[in-house]
């Protein structure tokens, strides 16, 4: 029997719980893939300030490439995070904005980056008595 065979028999006999979703694929691991790279979460912050130009996005998010940058808005535009637009002007101009389904997120977004700012302190204080509790261990 495959894998496949034996993970969905089991399954069916409850011996493997559900997702995090119930039997369905609600999508979180995309959603979570999305958010996981270093620079969205980044520029979904910035662009719920309003609608902001290529080079306006590039000079707000310190380290960000211009590499980077463009592969992140073009996998958020392809998401139907932000919309693109470009204008027939010499040098071409580009804005981008959230969408409704951006804007929906960015909400969440900034509730995260507001817990972040708030357990900033607590977190680094827990890493501090872990890492001089566990130092003897971490030079074995």
């Amino acid at each position: 029997m495959s894998v496949t065979n034996t993970a969905v028999s089991l399954q069916a006999a409850g011996s493997i719980p559900d997702g995090p979703c119930g039997d369905d694929d609600c999508g979180i691991r995309d959603v979570l893939d999305r958010l996981g790279d270093r620079w969205t979460v980044l520029v979904i912050v910035e662009l719920s300030k309003g609608v902001r130009r290529f080079r306006e996005l590039e000079r707000a998010i310190p380290g960000i490439s211009q590499r980077m940058l463009t592969l992140t808005t073009k996998r958020l535009w392809r998401d139907g995070i932000i919309e693109r637009i470009a204008y027939p002007t010499i040098p071409p101009q580009v804005e981008y904005r959230l969408t409704a389904t951006g804007r929906s997120l960015a909400e969440t977004v900034l509730v995260l980056a507001d817990w972040s700012r708030e357990h900033r302190g607590v977190i680094g204080a827990a890493r501090q008595q872990w890492d001089a509790e566990h130092a003897s261990a971490n030079q074995a």
